[in-house]
């Protein structure tokens, strides 16, 4: 019996390793694709003369469809039972839109590929994200999820994306820059076909969260995932901290190059310093939330992570300016925890993808959607420090509300009950 017991467990360990590596690749190619964009921005301004508006509205009908997205399969995914022809589906679809952008001749053809584009990504992540939770250890929650929705992005988005697009678009042109993106999409759907289960090996391992759940027997309602003060809390932090993040990697290529009058390699080397950072603090910071809590994680390294677009305004040398962005731009770890782990730690399995559809979903209606449209704007007419400087407001924001999140994390919800445990006796 014993044995049973134990080569269960070794499957189960085994599985959650390999649904790690899928799911990174998966959502790290999310972002390859949604970033490339951002760092092709120079040859399209060049190529179609686009203005910072247009630039903005680019990236935020993206987040506009992505949030919906993110919502509507979220939420369909739970109704179903039925997770892995989602995820499927959504990878192959951005793939091949993402590379029919290389064969847009305009400002509409880029706006409706984009689009399209939002529609099959924002399926990913309350999907990939809900799959790793049941499949992690409770000591390895907070890493596993950072690595599959931080590290993996910054690693394939922040890293890879700036290097290899603006390579392909100095030697060959933005278009086949655009094009070479289907292919992973076509074998990681594959992959994903042939290795992710619905059910991890031995049962979910995502057990009791901290908050009261409903009977297992109810089916609770879309909108009752609102009736947890850390949902509502990580919904509203999603839009401030989606407007730090979707206006610095907007606009900051486009600042590089047209105000500090950097080169597109010297802007290419700055940019995949954030990736550095994107993969660093990726995993770092939710493995430190593992062990001294997701709240007070949460308002330290975003106050840190203010000090980054005041960085890319104010510092010269590129050089410096890229050992400042490695050390700051740490708000991408905390995506993890508001996005995917406090909220999973928070509500009923039942309604889990639905939880963390929804915050998404109304980050990037925010965040995503309308801070970059406004950033924009606002960049024509006062310059595009203006973008940073609204960048650095959102995260001053993030930090006061973080204060008034519950704890979730597990090993330290334990710590306090022994400690009350302690003081009683």
């Amino acid at each position: 019996m014993s044995s049973d017991v134990g080569s269960g467990a070794a499957a189960a360990r085994r599985y959650e390793n390999l649904l790690l590596l899928i799911l990174f690749l998966s959502f790290g190619f999310v972002f390859f694709d949604r970033q490339a964009l951002s760092f092709l921005a120079p040859f399209l301004v060049k190529e179609f003369g686009l203005s910072n508006t247009e630039l903005g509205t680019l990236s935020g009908v993206l987040a506009l469809t992505w949030a919906l997205s993110g919502m509507f399969f979220g939420r369909l995914s739970d109704r179903l039972g039925s997770r892995k022809p989602i995820l499927i589906a959504a990878v192959l679809l951005f793939s091949v839109i993402s590379s029919l952008s290389g064969l847009m001749t305009g400002f509409a053809g880029l706006l409706l590929t984009r689009a399209l584009m939002g529609v099959a990504e924002g399926a990913v992540l309350p999907v990939a994200q809900s799959l790793m939770a049941e499949a992690s250890q409770e000591h390895r929650r907070g890493l596993n999820m950072g690595l599959v929705q931080g590290s993996s992005a910054g690693l394939l988005g922040g890293i890879i994306s700036p290097l290899v697009v603006v390579w392909l678009a100095e030697h060959f042109g933005w278009r086949t820059a655009f094009l070479v993106t289907i292919v992973p999409g076509v074998l990681l759907a594959v992959w994903i076909r042939r290795s992710v289960r619905e059910v991890p090996p031995g049962g979910p391992a995502l057990t009791a969260p901290v908050a009261d759940r409903p009977p297992a027997a109810e089916a609770p309602a879309f909108w009752s995932v609102l009736r947890y003060r850390n949902v509502v809390l990580c919904a509203l932090i999603a839009c401030f901290y989606l407007t730090w993040f979707i206006v610095i990697i907007t606009f900051t290529p486009v600042f590089l190059t047209s105000v500090k009058g950097f080169s597109p390699g010297t802007m290419s080397a700055v940019m995949t310093c954030f990736g550095v950072a994107w993969v660093l603090w990726g995993f770092l910071t939710p493995a430190i939330s593992d062990r001294v809590g997701r709240r007070r994680t949460m308002a330290v390294f975003t106050l840190i992570a203010a000090v980054c677009p005041v960085a890319v305004v104010y510092v010269p040398d590129p050089l410096v300016l890229g050992v400042v962005v490695v050390l700051s731009f740490t708000g991408l770890g905390c995506f993890t925890l508001f996005m995917a782990t406090i909220p999973a730690e928070t509500v009923p399995r039942g309604v889990l993808a639905t939880a963390l559809g929804l915050v998404m979903g109304v980050g990037e209606l925010a965040g995503g959607f309308l801070a970059p449209v406004v950033a924009g704007w606002a960049s024509d007419v006062w310059g595009l420090r203006t973008a940073m400087f609204i960048a650095a407001g959102g995260a001053l924001v993030v930090a006061a509300l973080s204060l008034g999140l519950r704890e979730t994390a597990p090993a330290v919800l334990r710590r306090r009950a022994a400690a009350k445990a302690a003081v009683a006796r």
